[in-house]
């Protein structure tokens, strides 16, 4: 029998960033809004992509899409990077 992965509730999002979970919705919805996730309703939960071909919509980086944003902020800490943070 496989188990389907429930995924995180936004409730924990909240807890883990320090915000309620109705913030949490509300950053949810303008994300969804703004093309950066798609909802897709299953049962009594919502699924949600993330839409990692899209650009960011920000005249500073217009040439950089959602998913390599993504790759940067998840990439393990390097002694560089470290020392970047802390200059």
């Amino acid at each position: 029998m496989h188990r389907h992965d429930p995924g995180i509730r936004l409730r924990e999002i909240g807890e883990r960033v320090g915000i309620t979970e109705r913030a949490a919705h509300r950053i949810v919805v303008e994300l969804g809004a703004a093309g950066y996730i798609t909802r897709q309703r299953n049962g009594r939960r919502n699924l949600y992509t993330i839409n990692s071909d899209v650009s960011i919509h920000d005249p500073i980086a217009p040439e950089q899409s959602v998913g390599r944003l993504l790759e940067i902020l998840s990439a393990p800490a390097t002694p560089a990077r470290r020392a970047q943070a802390s200059a």
